[in-house]
């Protein structure tokens, strides 16, 4: 991937780099990067769609029945596949069992479900060969909330219960990259929670964070944060996607 340039605020310095690691850290703290890359990877849930509401009833019947701190499970659940968030906090129960009564209940709650602003005119105008979804939810649970968000179903997916390994691990990612087929080094991904930043990172990606889910701060690690896919635009050139991103300042969206 190569980032091309910087646009600052009032457009009057615009600078070129043949890499990622000399730009990246050029970045000002306002201003539009230009990334050319081969495909974007995006997480579903929080900067597709908006399932946060969704996300928070379920866990919190989850730690009724457990007698948990709910603030404390819905911190621990955002970014994690389903059964990680089980075992993370209850080691001593059936994972499997429990995820599953989870998962379906989350199916079964679709009220509230809408698309991030920006994200059905940012999928419409990509090839469907440049991009996928990498989701800590299973292929039935994102099926379901990518519909009754009316997102189109992504043309390559990695869903929770077709990896081993989830984020923060970076399998979910490089699988991503395989199925689109292109070098996990040229994609571009889109994240919203700290665990997915570093899965992406860990498998070499560029990665921008969606705040929301989580606070700016907490997505420090990313290459840069946007405020949501509305800032996001991308054409097709020779060698993949030119992709134009306002980014945020990351000291001020923190305050």
């Amino acid at each position: 991937m190569v980032i091309e340039a910087v646009v600052s605020q009032n457009r009057q310095r615009t600078e070129t780099k043949s890499t990622t690691e000399n730009l990246l850290g050029r970045l000002q703290s306002i201003g539009m990067a230009i990334v050319e890359c081969s495909a974007i990877l995006f997480d579903l849930d929080g900067v597709l769609v908006n399932s946060i509401a969704s996300v928070e009833r379920q866990w919190k019947k989850f730690a009724a029945r457990h007698n948990l701190d709910p603030e404390h499970v819905i911190r621990t659940a955002h970014g994690h596949r389903t059964v990680e968030t089980v075992h993370i906090l209850m080691p001593h129960l059936d994972a499997m069992a429990e995820a599953k009564i989870v998962e379906q209940n989350e199916i079964d709650d679709t009220e509230g479900l809408v698309a991030i602003e920006g994200a059905a005119e940012l999928l419409a105008s990509m090839p469907r060969d440049r991009w996928a979804v990498v989701t800590s939810g299973t292929r039935a649970l994102a099926t379901k909330r990518l519909a009754a968000a009316g997102l189109p179903q992504p043309p390559h997916m990695v869903p929770a219960d077709e990896v081993t390994r989830g984020k923060p691990d970076p399998e979910p990612y490089l699988k991503g990259a395989k199925l689109v087929g292109v070098d996990p080094h040229t994609c571009l991904v889109f994240e919203d929670a700290a665990s997915g930043i570093k899965a992406a990172k860990a498998a070499g990606m560029s990665v921008y964070g969606i705040p929301g889910t989580h606070e700016a701060s907490q997505l420090s690690h990313a290459d840069g944060l946007v405020r949501s896919l509305r800032e996001v635009r991308a054409r097709v050139n020779r060698r993949g996607l030119l992709v134009e991103i306002q980014a945020l300042d990351a000291n001020a969206s923190a305050k």
